[in-house]
């Protein structure tokens, strides 16, 4: 026998037989079953959860309503309180406008009072009194430092004349020595201003207020009764007036 020989039976090895492959069972029935037991008891939990999501839900709505209702009731009494002060502070308006119209009122009397201290008005001569003749007179003097206002009526014709001391000197003169009415010498005989057969005579003399040299007087053709009003408004002069100067 060769050594090196193959016997026969391994050059003729026969082919093994072909089986089809065995089907894949589908998965055990049971974990199908536990799989449907398992969302079985999951779903009522679900449902609870959004049951519960939906009562949260309905009662943050309940606790906004609530809010809404308090915040608008909040809103209603501070309108009202607003509207109380807004009618208050009106008041307060008024009343300060009524004040402030008091105290204007109030300082312009009291300018008005000032000026009067500082400026008295008196009345000097207010006695009706009777002119008898033309050679009767009323005369009087105008005070120094004062606005001399003269006013008068009479019931018939007179005349009236504002002389300086040294006119009223010559008119003397002229009644005592020309032989001439008093009521033609006071008038004719030199005068600072004169209103001659008038009835009625309105007039502020200045003069005076720096100077004591004037005097007023009243004369008549026939007899009249001179109803006087004459005043007199401290006004001194800051220097010499008139005849002074």
């Amino acid at each position: 026998m060769d050594a090196g020989a193959t016997p026969a039976a391994d050059a003729a090895q026969p082919e093994p037989e072909s089986y089809p492959a065995a089907p894949i069972a589908p998965p055990p029935t049971w974990q199908s079953d536990r799989v449907a037991q398992a969302s079985a008891r999951r779903f009522p939990w679900r449902t609870v959860a959004v049951a519960v999501g939906f009562l949260v839900a309905v009662a943050g709505m309940g606790v906004l309503y609530l809010d809404d209702t308090s915040n608008q009731a909040t809103i209603r009494t501070l309108t009202t309180q607003n509207e109380s002060l807004t009618g208050q502070n009106q008041i307060v308006n008024d009343q300060l406008k009524q004040t402030q119209t008091n105290l204007t009122a109030t300082l312009g009397e009291l300018a008005d009072t000032k000026a009067a201290l500082a400026h008295p008005h008196l009345t000097i001569w207010n006695v009706p009194q009777t002119i008898k003749d033309a050679n009767w007179y009323l005369a009087g003097g105008v005070p120094d430092t004062f606005t001399y206002h003269l006013n008068a009526t009479s019931t018939g014709a007179m005349s009236v004349s504002i002389l300086t001391l040294d006119q009223w000197a010559k008119a003397i003169e002229c009644v005592d020595y020309s032989g001439s009415t008093t009521n033609y010498c006071m008038h004719h005989s030199g005068t600072v201003m004169s209103w001659l057969n008038v009835t009625s005579v309105s007039y502020d003399f200045h003069l005076g207020e720096g100077c004591a040299d004037y005097l007023a007087v009243f004369t008549a053709a026939s007899a009249v009764t001179v109803t006087p009003d004459v005043s007199v408004t401290y006004n001194p002069a800051s220097s010499s007036t008139g005849a002074c100067v």
